[in-house]
């Protein structure tokens, strides 16, 4: 998994750039199609970046946590691409886009640390455009289990707890279909759950 944090020293100075605010749980901090060029750092706790439908779907495309940064798409001044909210109670520090410029100036390693970032971005997105016309649920859910994942022995344990709804909204599914593929592994002895996470005990078929 790679780590978009930033390196401590350049988000100490970051930080002075904006205003540390703390916001509640569930709280939308950006919608998509606003206009606005702040940046959010966050400091603690955890943010989710995602998409909605007109019928009201979210579809997930990222979550962070501190160290980490989110915004920084609208910097061109266009309208924000995705909607982020906060998972639980964050801060965050708020840097205005009109500051950023003169600091990227500044600190040269920001400006890489930034464009290596969109890179990442673009082709963790180009996989998920893959994935998701390319593969079933199925496949989607397999690749999804094994990205979020570490190994611990023999198996594979899931980072985050995730419940059938969080899996279906970062797949593009149903939480029916998802239950039923679930209910699947569960049953054929590939997957566990152990304390609320999901447990890989046996290599996933990578296909049905």
């Amino acid at each position: 998994m790679t780590d978009d944090r930033l390196p401590p020293s350049l988000l100490e100075a970051l930080a002075k750039q904006g205003n540390s605010r703390t916001f509640r749980a569930q709280t939308i901090l950006l919608n998509e199609g606003d206009e606005g060029s702040s940046l959010y750092i966050v400091i603690e706790g955890r943010l989710r970046a995602y998409a909605s439908s007109p019928e009201g779907r979210d579809v997930v495309l990222s979550e962070h946590g501190p160290g980490e940064y989110v915004g920084e798409l609208s910097l061109d001044g266009g309208m924000r691409s995705a909607s982020v909210k906060t998972l639980e109670q964050s801060t965050c520090c708020v840097v205005q886009g009109a500051q950023m410029q003169g600091f990227m100036a500044e600190h040269p390693d920001f400006a890489l640390h930034l464009s290596q970032k969109l890179t990442r971005m673009v082709r963790r997105l180009t996989e998920q455009v893959k994935s998701l016309a390319l593969q079933d649920v199925y496949g989607r859910m397999v690749r999804l289990l094994m990205e979020l994942s570490d190994p611990v022995g023999s198996e594979r344990m899931v980072r985050e707890k995730l419940t059938q709804q969080d899996i279906a909204d970062r797949v593009g599914s149903s939480r029916e279909m998802v239950n039923r593929v679930m209910k699947d592994l569960t049953t054929g002895g590939y997957v566990v759950t152990r304390d609320g996470r999901h447990v890989i005990v046996r290599k996933l078929p990578s296909a049905r």
